[in-house]
């Protein structure tokens, strides 16, 4: 596991499996912290194969999602469809969720709570 300085915090990444990426994202995913997130997690899709891979989304110690943030989390799953792969989002909170049911955004991604 590396941890990788930027606005809002370190942001982590490890590799679990040959073909899954963990992504721990900052506590505040907003204005400030969306495009170091999009970029890191598309560039950890880009490494696994297309048609293969998963990359999980580690919300566990995000405490504030803004509408920036949320658009970044659209964007990531977009490039992960026009790579035929999936975005799962992991420990994710009761705010956050209730955030991602009232804007319909529950249905775009897998969710997991190990």
């Amino acid at each position: 596991m590396k941890a990788l300085p930027w606005a809002g915090g370190p942001l982590t990444i490890s590799t679990v499996q040959p073909h899954s990426r963990v992504l721990q994202a900052p506590e505040t995913l907003g204005l400030e912290t969306r495009e170091p997130f999009r970029q890191q997690a598309n560039a950890l899709l880009d490494e696994m194969g297309e048609g293969r891979g998963q990359l999980v989304v580690d919300l566990g110690a995000t405490r504030e999602i803004d509408s920036s943030g949320l658009s970044a989390l659209v964007m990531v799953h977009r490039h992960a469809v026009e790579r035929r792969q999936q975005v799962v989002l992991k420990n994710v909170g009761p705010e956050i969720e209730f955030l991602l049911v009232l804007t319909k955004l529950d249905d775009l991604f897998l969710f997991s709570d190990d």
